[in-house]
């Protein structure tokens, strides 16, 4: 099976003919491009907004809440080495036993 390459853009820009390429730039010779903007609409606001935001921590649910909870030292050693041997966070694995227990209620 033969796999195509993917070539870069700055390659497909080179690869373009001398007037394609002068056609490509043309938009970018113009003076004052920034005259020709317009504000943006409502919608696209909330678009930039959302993107310029920092991502985060995933919403699972309804959401987080952070609480504090006391655990005995030597409990809490063999909680974080079980969940680490599943793979998981002290929060997932918390998580986990909380879910297990409500359903067994």
């Amino acid at each position: 099976m033969i796999q195509k390459t993917k070539r870069s853009p700055v390659a497909e820009f080179m690869a373009l003919s001398a007037a394609a390429r002068a056609k490509a730039v043309a938009e970018f010779d113009r003076e004052f491009v920034a005259d020709t903007f317009r504000q943006p609409t409502a919608q696209e606001r909330k678009v930039w907004l959302r993107a310029k935001r920092k991502a985060g921590r995933p919403r699972i649910g309804k959401g987080a809440k952070i609480i504090s909870l006391s655990v005995e030292r030597d409990l809490l050693r063999q909680a974080d080495a079980k969940a680490k041997r599943e793979g998981v966070s002290r929060a997932q694995f918390f998580a986990r036993g909380l879910q297990i227990l409500l359903a067994s209620a």
